[in-house]
């Protein structure tokens, strides 16, 4: 029997129940894992809401990242052994593989031996924002050295690990964030130039920060009336990724910029890198080489204990967070 936070309808906080069920032994090439800490995302409020790309099955499980302790392998199974200390790549179904429990299984493929030293709470903050940015900027966008790159939603904690991974290559991010309350602690965290979106235009900004020549690549979570000036002050040949829709507003085409600069606006999702075995290798070895080499460091916004689950989602979608929201069992 473990405890596990599941919800039998839609709404907000309020419809997660922590309850107790039977949990059954790892099948073939599954990893059981004892969870210590529990990383928290918007995918899976989107999923409490009925608003994610996923369905939810009633009584619904969910989460996606967690770090524990392996409790048992299932046959198949080579590379891990009970009591080793492991992490987890967001699985493509957090409905069939939910991580919020005390005791999970996931396939082996998605379960990681990372740095020891990391600790449980950072081990859980890892993969959802690394995976994300690194597909983002360095498998689809090839940023180089030297060359300036825009993160919107730059405080979230994909937009901080893009931040990381820009300073890791040798990039220059600017950040763009709603507003100045958190421009100093964005360039404490890496950044080499902050924009407050409602406070500053962020066309003419970006064109005092990068010159007339634009920027190549922006790396935007928000959508809505800022791809506009974002598309205005880039380059020709340039690529938007749009990976989230924050922004309750219509998106409008921008036609113009569009077709004079030849730009490209790309959609883009974490699970095209988790579900190709080749380019989710490159990812890990590049993410785990940063950790051990103090590149990547996880900013934790605030940590919350299991039985705050309701607490912590609010928290979530206050937008109030710096990093990412850690739960721990």
């Amino acid at each position: 029997m473990a405890r596990v936070v599941r919800f039998h309808r839609h709404g907000g906080p309020e419809v997660l129940r922590i309850e107790t069920v039977d949990v059954a032994p790892p099948g073939r090439r599954e990893v059981q894992i004892r969870v210590k800490a529990l990383g928290l995302n918007r995918a899976e409020a989107l999923l409490r809401k009925g608003t994610y790309i996923e369905t939810a099955t009633f009584p619904s499980g969910l989460g996606l990242e967690a770090a524990g302790i392996v409790e048992a392998i299932g046959e198949g199974v080579s590379g891990f052994s009970p009591g080793e200390v492991v992490s987890i790549v967001p699985p493509v179904s957090m409905v069939r593989w939910p991580a919020y429990g005390e005791l999970v299984t996931f396939p082996a493929e998605f379960v990681v031996k990372h740095p020891p030293e990391l600790g449980f709470d950072a081990a859980a903050a890892v993969w959802m924002q690394y995976l994300t940015a690194f597909g983002a900027l360095v498998d689809i966008a090839g940023l180089e050295r030297g060359e300036s790159v825009v993160i919107t939603a730059a405080s979230s904690s994909v937009g901080l690990a893009a931040i990381q991974i820009a300073n890791r290559i040798g990039a220059i991010p600017i950040a763009v964030t709603r507003t100045s309350i958190k421009r100093q602690a964005l360039r404490d965290a890496g950044a080499a130039d902050v924009i407050a979106s409602v406070e500053e235009d962020i066309r003419s900004r970006l064109q005092d920060i990068v010159g007339s020549n634009g920027v190549r690549v922006v790396f935007d979570a928000v959508g809505g009336p800022i791809f506009e000036p974002l598309t205005a002050a880039m380059s020709p040949g340039g690529v938007l990724i749009e990976y989230g829709r924050l922004s309750p507003e219509p998106t409008p085409f921008p036609l113009v910029n569009v077709l004079t600069k030849s730009l490209t606006l790309r959609g883009y999702l974490v699970h095209e890198i988790i579900r190709d075995p080749a380019r989710l290798a490159k990812a890990k070895t590049f993410i785990l080489d940063g950790l051990r080499d103090g590149a990547l460091q996880p900013i934790i916004a605030k940590t919350f204990q299991f039985e705050e689950i309701g607490e912590a989602h609010r928290f979530l979608e206050s937008n109030e967070q710096f990093g990412k929201i850690v739960v721990t069992i």
